[in-house]
């Protein structure tokens, strides 16, 4: 008697699909990944339900996800809504006295707790904090430079310090912080409004994270925009700083953040369209990958094709640069 031929299982792609996942997970397991939450997954009620389930398969996964985010279209209605204008300078939000109140209230008290809340539908494991608690970002007021002359910004800060320990103390609890990026003053007292791509980058760097995850609204770096929208796979951190002056105002940033997590130790910076549901799923377990990929300048070429050979004006359209 001749056994019957193996049924076909309607469920044999899920093993593929983890199969395929597999190298990715022993490649990533125990690593620190860093996650800047912005854009329109901020604002979707689909996308941040998916964001949330992304960084707890993270997180059992056997990664250390930590969550850093801004808050920009909360900011700007909530300024609206008390009579307060919403201005940009050099890409980032002019913030007053009396905006910082808002945005302090913003991102502590409704951004952070939402995102805490929906991580937490999967189990007691997200803790909230902003820069200002143990010191975790130290910061001076920041004044670009605009056509050669210093500008005040108000409570805009720059990052002077980052301190880990109450974000490697909740790590080791098997915890994921989710960070707000407000910083402490280092030198007058006050707090201040901190771009979160920026304070990713920081925490990236100060963390010794294997990568830093940006969600934005774009695919990622166009090769050349707007002649093209074929995006930049892969490039390097001195390929990066070529491209920098180049780039739109919503996106340089993001992109400065990127060079710095690289040139301060991450192994690899990615800018990743936050519009796609499981976005980071499909970055950090596939091999195609999406979005764009930033390495030191001596990473070897393994990861991804090198898209970047051709790779001109880059100025990929994103919303309006916020000092979130």
């Amino acid at each position: 008697m001749t056994n019957a031929p193996a049924r076909k299982h309607t469920a044999l792609p899920k093993a593929q699909i983890l199969i395929e996942a597999l190298p990715w997970l022993v490649r990533h397991n125990g690593k620190t990944v860093v996650i800047k939450f912005g854009g329109n997954a901020m604002i979707d009620e689909d996308l941040k339900a998916a964001f949330a389930q992304d960084v707890v398969f993270l997180h059992h996964a056997g990664l250390r996800p930590v969550v850093v985010h801004g808050g920009g279209p909360q900011i700007s209605a909530a300024l609206d809504r008390h009579g307060i204008v919403s201005e940009f300078k050099a890409g980032l939000r002019v913030t007053t006295e009396d905006a910082m109140d808002v945005v302090r209230m913003v991102l502590a008290g409704q951004v952070q707790r939402e995102l805490v809340g929906l991580l937490n539908r999967h189990g007691p494991l997200a803790v909230g904090l902003t820069g200002e608690d143990a010191h975790t970002i130290s910061a001076v007021r920041h004044q670009p430079e605009i056509d050669g002359e210093l500008i005040d910004i108000g409570r805009v800060g720059e990052i002077t310090a980052i301190d880990t320990g109450a974000i490697e103390a909740l790590l080791a609890d098997g915890r994921i912080p989710v960070v707000s990026s407000i910083a402490r003053s280092e030198d007058d007292g006050h707090v201040y409004n901190v771009n979160a791509d920026t304070a990713a980058a920081a925490l990236a760097a100060a963390l010794g994270a294997e990568t830093l995850m940006v969600l934005t609204d774009v695919e990622g770096l166009y090769e050349d925009w707007p002649d093209s929208d074929e995006v930049i796979s892969r490039l390097t951190a001195s390929q990066l700083e070529r491209l920098l002056p180049d780039l739109s105002a919503g996106m340089v940033p993001k992109m400065e953040g990127c060079l710095h997590a690289v040139r301060g130790g991450v192994q690899t910076a990615r800018v990743i369209d936050g519009r796609v549901q499981h976005s980071i799923l499909l970055e950090i377990f596939t091999d195609e990958g999406i979005g764009t990929m930033v390495v030191p300048d001596d990473a070897d070429d393994t990861d991804r094709t090198d898209h970047t050979e051709h790779a001109g004006h880059t100025g990929g359209t994103d919303a309006t640069g916020d000092a979130r």
